[in-house]
């Protein structure tokens, strides 16, 4: 199939964007890496009458850190984050030493979306505005606990990853608004993260996503974890429950368990052509136990080196 006709787009500076947007009302759509709208322009599962292509815009593919947060005793506003352009490939993230080093769960995530060709053309940004339930950048970034910049008819604004997903490819922006970058904490101190997934084969949609990150206090009790779950619920999913369960412990295997058996409960995930439901709720929990091991361990083990900053 082909796309229904549309009026194409190509500002060359994000006021330009915004202004084709704003024209555009509910018509409009942004046209990014493409990987995912392409392929439903082509079967109509989208029809917008505005596409507006941000390609030519400078500026939106830096990947850099922002913020300090290195003396003792500063608080959240002084955080560090990795900063991620909207138009920065998946790629050039995912082999990016400055990702690797800040928040070492995203390149590890980014391995298994899809294949080199689509990685090499697919936007970080563009990812996670489209809010798959099975996008391992969205549950990346609700498991960091991210944010994400959006600029608008009324300037610019944040939303964090707890209110930006509502639903199926649904998310909070606003008519006329773009997200432009995505900020992913950055790890500091005695900070680990953990992923684990299972599809079909490789580079194949996934059956169960979990990702998790786990805070450890100066005697080694979990200070907070954070679980996300993906492509079990309509949007990426966050299990306080696991975080609950775990708040206070060591992160012994009983709490781990405790932890899992919560994100299994968490969910009630429909039967797909390749996996029954009750597959999939089993693999929450062993997914879930997965992730929050090694995301506990690598806390460990950057306890034991002294913090990272």
């Amino acid at each position: 199939m082909k796309p229904a006709p549309f009026r194409y787009e190509r500002p060359s500076s994000l006021e330009e964007a915004l202004r084709a947007l704003e024209e555009a009302g509910d018509e409009g759509r942004v046209l990014a890496g493409g990987q995912s709208l392409v392929p439903m322009l082509n079967m109509r599962l989208a029809a917008p009458s505005v596409l507006v292509d941000v390609n030519a815009i400078s500026g939106l593919d830096e990947i850099a850190t922002e913020g300090e947060g290195e003396a003792e005793g500063e608080g959240e506003g002084d955080r560090r984050y990795l900063v991620v352009g909207a138009l920065a490939r998946q790629r050039t993230l995912e082999r990016s030493a400055l990702a690797a080093s800040c928040c070492p769960v995203l390149p590890e995530c980014l391995s298994v979306v899809g294949h080199v060709p689509t990685r090499n053309r697919g936007t970080v940004g563009g990812s996670i505005a489209h809010a798959d339930p099975a996008g391992e950048l969205p549950v990346a970034l609700l498991a960091l606990g991210g944010e994400v910049e959006v600029a608008g008819p009324d300037g610019v604004r944040r939303i964090g990853a707890d209110d930006l997903f509502v639903g199926f490819l649904t998310t909070s922006l606003g008519a006329g608004e773009m997200l432009v970058r995505c900020r992913f904490p950055a790890r500091r101190g005695a900070v680990g993260s953990g992923f684990a997934e299972v599809a079909p084969r490789h580079g194949d949609f996934a059956f169960a996503i979990a990702c998790a990150s786990v805070a450890l206090d100066e005697s080694g009790r979990i200070a907070g974890a954070r679980l996300a779950l993906g492509a079990v619920a309509d949007r990426p999913l966050l299990v306080p429950a696991a975080g609950d369960v775990l708040g206070g412990s060591r992160g012994a295997e009983p709490a781990l368990r405790a932890a899992a058996a919560a994100a299994q409960a968490a969910v009630d995930p429909a039967d797909s052509l390749h996996a029954p439901a009750g597959y999939r709720r089993h693999l929450v929990g062993v997914l879930a136990g997965r992730a929050l091991r090694q995301a506990v361990a690598k806390a460990s083990e950057q306890l034991t080196k002294g913090g990272s900053r």
